[in-house]
């Protein structure tokens, strides 16, 4: 099994990235992350408004798979995903859904075990640890961290969690895959611009699938596909999510365009993985399908 320590990170996803590890299709990496502000914030004294905004999202890697070439898919498959004893939840300056109505704070949380987030001495809840940051390099101009794209990045999706697997499209030789931004929590939209941010540990396998090929992330989980679209316009990001799981049907499961349209409408779910930031920085949708008894996998 390798390992990659959160030194070995990365602020862009770049096609002239250096490989941090080179591995085989199939092989175990585990991945050590900073949390999303680089460990800069430790107290709640410390507001993101003076940190160094040039080591957000930091993601550990890259890692070059030998066999992975562009059209391929890189499956990373989630086996756990481990966090620290603490974590950061901070309003962000002109970010968040209520930013008019809240003012500059840093709450630091206890986590317990990767289990359970003790919000205050009265509030707690389960913690479900998830990775916000994955992809792989785009072929083209580099994608700093904190933005999502069809590479992936920094797509803050919850489903993707211990259990999941990820499928990315492959957009140069090796992949170069890197992950990080890992939450002990975050809710649907994560409204106020940051999830429990927090340093955690990920266990994965990567493989290559050749002869298939996506132009975005799908998520699959025990009982259900996602795929995953961004854009600076909501709608355009929902109906590009929607767009993607319609071919996926009409592909996998040999309905036509319109039956397939109809199903999703009455089986599966819009959802938003994020949408605190302003325009023209995207927001992320995401399409839920349930897996239906004796229906073909979608990858």
């Amino acid at each position: 099994m390798h390992r990659l320590k959160p030194e070995q990170s990365i602020y862009s996803f770049s096609k002239n990235n250096k490989p941090k590890l080179t591995i085989r299709s199939g092989e175990k990496v585990v991945f050590e992350t900073y949390d999303c502000f680089t460990n800069q914030i430790k107290t709640e004294q410390d507001f993101v408004t003076s940190i160094d905004f040039s080591k957000v999202n930091p993601a550990t890697g890259p890692v070059f798979v030998e066999d992975a070439r562009p059209g391929d898919i890189l499956k990373v498959e989630i086996h756990d995903v481990t966090v620290r004893s603490w974590g950061v939840i901070s309003t962000l300056p002109d970010i968040g859904v209520l930013v008019h109505r809240a003012e500059t704070r840093t709450k630091i949380v206890e986590i317990e075990n990767s289990r359970t987030i003790h919000f205050n001495e009265e509030i707690s809840f389960d913690a479900t640890p998830m990775i916000g940051v994955i992809g792989c390099a785009p072929a083209d101009e580099d994608v700093p961290c904190g933005l999502p794209g069809d590479h992936g990045g920094n797509i803050d999706n919850h489903v993707i969690t211990k259990g999941s697997i990820v499928y990315l499209p492959v957009n140069v030789p090796g992949a170069l895959f890197s992950l990080g931004d890992v939450h002990a929590s975050m809710g649907d939209g994560e409204i106020c611009g940051t999830g429990v941010e927090t340093a955690g540990i990920v266990e994965t396998t990567i493989s290559t699938l050749k002869g298939e090929s996506l132009s975005r992330p799908l998520v699959e989980t025990d009982d259900s596909w996602y795929t995953v679209a961004s854009s600076d316009d909501t709608t355009r990001a929902i109906q590009i999510a929607c767009e993607d799981m319609q071919d996926l049907l009409v592909k996998k499961w040999n309905l036509s365009p319109t039956d397939a349209y109809l199903l999703m409408s009455v089986a599966g779910d819009v959802q938003m993985c994020q949408c605190c930031k302003p325009s023209p920085i995207d927001v992320i949708a995401r399409f839920r399908m349930p897996k239906i008894n004796n229906m073909p996998r979608l990858i």
